[in-house]
């Protein structure tokens, strides 16, 4: 049986690095958010083999399958021997890193799990261990960071105490403008698990992302865009033959947590999270999989939990009482396509937020309250084993043209739950898709000395209730807030220490519906490699 032992998993936007050991393999690789990244990538041409990549995170023993079975890849360099014996227990150090982020003129960055970037300097640290023993991985990796958090212009009108950090699109969701007027700082458990996995199941308790469906930059119901959230978890350890096809998957239960500028009323500050996800590979049609996910928000239940909790996710998807019910649901359903030898991936999402209460219902207004993205990359082989590769993603989650006939709301928002989809007031999801879109176009070139990637985005967020104006005496809705951003990035493995540096300039039309706004976006970051 292969004994893996762990990848320590990223904590600042997945950035903690790990190493993993594959006994019987004979080689370690650091895989950070930086290498599993550029595993999909070789999964893509070919040298890494298929597997399902719209479940993560992944285990120990997921990571040991996919790293590469020879040395014609640009990082393979990378690859060391193992440090340890043929034991079943061993334990490490998580590298250390720290990441400093700065912004010129106001809050810019996603996909940063519990780090918040404001205005000013935001400086991230991350360390910690993994230890293992036969099937059994715990990995404790925290995440520190403080935000300088200076002021800049809020929008929307003058409120007094904490609701002047609000949002002001929505009185349903819990998603701060700026955390407080003063230096914003949190110790996060970060990417930690306990786990064990045997007999083809795996189950465990964990704070770490859970990032569902195939997008990259724009995951529609989770991604790494907020903090993990404490759950419990139980699924298949690797996809099942189930000759048809093979079938992978995860359910989830777990506890959500709310910001100190949440617009709950007292009594709805806790809510109880439930969710389950498959997909299916089909026999014969190599490298396609097709899955579906559902998540379910409701109010922590005042006699405690019962077994109706934890059998939510397995219940009907038609049929509810949608006026009287105090849940929301959302669910997706995606798809991804690898072609290695054209060296080529495609790969989409469809996402509804609301439950649907008839079939009908679902087959005359699929659009309700819904959104969408699509993405693709296609890689070219260089000399000297170098990769490029170009890559687009777009999402989509403006309100439809359904608006003219039934009443819509901009997604993740919820009642009674206010909260939204969020945790600790950053959105689970893709912060792009609540009431606007965006979409990326980014080449990445890999060599033997690293990578550097050039990257456009382009963020599009219209008014929420379509005709709604901040003006109630204007008569013409306000031009979009549109925001383009460009710039690039390097990341250099330099000895034992890994860097990391970005600079990006964004350029926001019509900021918050008024003026336009300038932001220089700058990172950098440096890991030690133990």
């Amino acid at each position: 049986m292969l004994r893996a032992a762990i990848v320590v998993l990223a904590a600042v936007s997945g950035l903690a690095a790990t190493r993993l050991h594959a006994q019987g393999m004979g080689d370690e690789l650091l895989v950070d958010s930086e290498g599993e990244n550029y595993l999909r990538l070789l999964q893509v041409t070919g040298d890494v083999a298929a597997y399902p990549w719209s479940i993560r995170s992944f285990s120990p023993r997921e990571l040991a399958r996919l790293l590469p079975r020879d040395s014609l890849h640009p990082w393979a360099a990378r690859y060391r021997r193992p440090l340890h014996g043929d034991g079943p227990g061993w334990i490490h150090w998580i590298p250390p890193e720290v990441r400093l982020t700065y912004n010129s003129a106001f809050p810019y960055g996603s996909n940063d799990g519990p780090v918040w970037a404001g205005r000013g300097l935001t400086t991230a640290l991350q360390g910690g261990f993994a230890a293992g023993y036969g099937p059994i991985s715990l990995v404790v990796a925290p995440v520190y960071f403080r935000a300088e958090n200076q002021a800049f212009p809020l929008a929307g009108p003058p409120r007094d105490g904490p609701a002047r950090f609000r949002t002001p699109w929505s009185t349903r969701i819990d998603l701060p403008q700026r955390f407080g007027d003063g230096p914003y700082a949190r110790l996060d458990p970060g990417q930690s698990t306990l786990r064990i996995d045997a007999l083809g199941v795996t189950a465990g308790v964990s704070i770490a992302d859970q990032q569902w469906g195939p997008a990259i930059e724009y995951p529609l119901l989770l991604g790494n865009n907020a903090p993990g959230f404490r759950h419990a978890f139980l699924g298949t350890a690797r996809p099942v033959d189930l000759w048809v096809m093979k079938l992978h998957g995860r359910a989830v239960w777990g506890k959500l947590d709310q910001s100190a500028y949440s617009p709950a009323p007292a009594g709805m500050e806790r809510r109880f999270m439930s969710g389950l996800v498959l997909v299916a590979s089909p026999r014969g049609l190599d490298g396609l999989e097709l899955g579906a996910a559902r998540f379910f928000h409701t109010p922590w239940p005042e006699g405690g939990l019962g077994f109706r909790n934890f059998r939510k996710p397995f219940e009907g998807i038609l049929g509810k009482d949608v006026t009287n019910t105090r849940e929301n649901q959302l669910a997706s359903v995606f798809a991804r396509w690898v072609f290695p030898a054209s060296q080529l991936e495609i790969y989409g999402e469809y996402l509804r937020d609301d439950y649907n209460a008839t079939l009908r219902d679902l087959i005359v207004e699929p659009d309700h309250i819904s959104g969408y993205e699509l993405g693709f990359r296609k890689v070219w082989s260089r000399p000297d084993r170098a990769l490029l590769a170009l890559r687009a993603e777009l999402v989509n989650g403006r309100i439809t043209h359904l608006e003219r006939v039934r009443f819509q709301t901009p997604l993740y928002v919820h009642t009674p739950v206010v909260q939204g989809h969020t945790e600790r007031g950053q959105i689970l999801g893709s912060p792009a898709a609540f009431g606007g879109a965006g979409s990326t176009v980014a080449v990445d070139y890999y060599g033997s000395w690293g990578r550097w990637t050039l990257e456009w985005t382009r963020t599009l967020r219209q008014s929420p209730y379509g005709n709604w104006n901040p003006d109630p005496n204007a008569e013409v809705t306000p031009a979009p807030d549109v925001m383009h951003a460009v710039g690039g990035e390097a990341f250099f493995p330099l000895g034992r220490f890994d860097l990391t540096t970005r600079l990006m300039g964004v350029y926001e039309l019509n900021r918050d519906f008024g003026s336009d706004e300038f932001n220089l976006n700058a990172v950098l970051g440096v890991r030690a490699r133990m």
